[in-house]
């Protein structure tokens, strides 16, 4: 009885652990990729504190009289992070260039693997809505 006992408490103790895999805290922080879309490159994410420092390359077509050209432009954004809840968080540009850049960004993370996220953007108030993968670097 009494080792039917001392297994039921390590069972229990055990069981109750929080399981790392559907935790999505450990993306506050950190480096992450989101791979290369249209007309945009692979994404360099570093999170710390409050802010967001976005890395990527982007498709720009150059013409000229006679030809038409694409080029990749290397650009960094600064985004201020605001948490909602583990799942939710709103992104907004520290200096905005353009009036789009002036909304919000409203994301919410739909799956959490052990190194990834899937998550849903929106932008603003209006319909669009963008979907992608957040992968852990570091």
């Amino acid at each position: 009885m009494r080792y039917l006992l001392t297994f039921l408490v390590l069972f229990l103790v055990f069981s109750c652990t929080s399981e790392k895999k559907g935790d999505p805290t450990r993306f506050i922080h950190g480096t992450f990729e989101i791979p290369a879309g249209d007309n945009y490159g692979k994404t360099i994410v570093v999170r710390k504190d409050s802010l967001q420092i976005e890395e990527y390359t982007k498709k720009v077509s150059i013409s000229t009289d006679s030809l038409v050209t694409e080029k990749e432009e290397k650009h960094i954004d600064t985004l201020y992070i605001k948490w909602k809840n583990n799942f939710a968080y709103t992104l907004r540009m520290k200096s905005p260039k353009t009036d789009l850049d002036k909304d919000p960004i409203f994301v919410q993370i739909t799956k959490v693997t052990d190194s990834s996220y899937n998550f849903t953007a929106k932008i603003g108030y209006s319909n669009f809505k963008q979907k992608g993968t957040v992968y852990k670097v570091k």
